[in-house]
């Protein structure tokens, strides 16, 4: 849902997600996955999603995951 819609998903699994988005993207394109750790303080973490908003660009994301803090 979160691909069609053009936006980055955000998970706290960091078990499942990985190799599941690696799967999907042998098919398809993502604007990218970004892990949170479960441990990760809110502040940090609300931090850690604005400054990705505003320091890059969508196309920077393409097909990336990445995890918070990085």
């Amino acid at each position: 849902m979160a691909a069609r819609d053009g936006r980055i998903l955000v998970s706290h699994d960091r078990k499942t997600m990985p190799h599941a988005f690696a799967r999907f993207l042998l098919a398809n394109v993502s604007p990218g996955l970004l892990i949170v750790s479960q441990k990760t303080e809110l502040l940090i973490a609300i931090e850690s999603l604005i400054r990705v908003w505003l320091d890059f660009d969508a196309a920077e994301w393409t097909n990336r995951l990445a995890t918070i803090p990085y």
